[in-house]
């Protein structure tokens, strides 16, 4: 091999390994920039029919982050670990003018109780995570927190199983159905190498 030879190779490796090797934070606010910055690959955004859709994807580390009290102990790190580990986690934010959904788009009291129903009670049947030979992921849980028009957008936390087998995937799709907007379907592309590699915080 020629010298050139053994220095692209040895620069082609050094690249590889930072950009294969997962990242790893210090504080929470330093992975939500990290997050948050659309290069990273973890944060998509669309804007429709003057709505806008972001899907994030959070880590494990941000939910323990979230759960540890005083007790930052390597012992109660790993156990909060170990309870968060098995499934993947997705945000989802709907907004219309930086408004919720129910301040912008039921035009009445009806369509106002039938919206708040389907955000509290039917997102099952509306927002669907599937691989690319159609298997759809089982929704394990979502969280729907009613901020009674306090916030700048209607944001959810969808929860599914982690299975190596679809991960084994190049990517999975993620879509919302219409929710009453005139958007049609959205639809969202995943990367499963971010979430495989996803990042991690520095807990203790």
């Amino acid at each position: 091999m020629s010298a050139n030879a053994g220095i692209s190779l040895l620069i082609i490796t050094v690249l590889c390994f930072f950009s294969c090797s997962t990242k790893s934070f210090n504080t929470k606010e330093e992975m939500w920039g990290y997050l948050k910055n659309k290069d990273n690959g973890y944060l998509q955004s669309k804007n429709i029919n003057g709505y806008d859709f972001s899907l994030i994807y959070k880590p494990t580390d941000l939910l323990v982050e979230q759960e540890l009290g005083e007790d930052r102990s390597k012992q109660k790190i790993k156990e909060l670990r170990d309870k968060y580990k098995n499934q993947i986690y997705f945000t989802l934010s709907m907004s219309r003018n930086n408004k919720e959904l129910l301040s912008t788009t039921p035009k009445n009291r009806q369509e106002f109780g039938a919206m708040v129903n389907q955000l509290a009670f039917g997102m099952r049947e509306k927002v669907h995570v599937f691989t690319q030979q159609k298997d759809t992921l089982e929704l394990l849980d979502y969280n729907y927190p009613r901020m009674y028009g306090m916030s700048q957008s209607t944001t959810m936390l969808f929860v599914y199983p982690r299975d190596e087998s679809y991960l084994k995937e190049e990517t999975l799709n993620f879509t919302i159905q219409d929710l009453g907007t005139y958007t049609g379907e959205v639809k969202f592309k995943i990367e499963t190498d971010k979430i495989k590699k996803e990042p991690n915080l520095k807990l203790n």
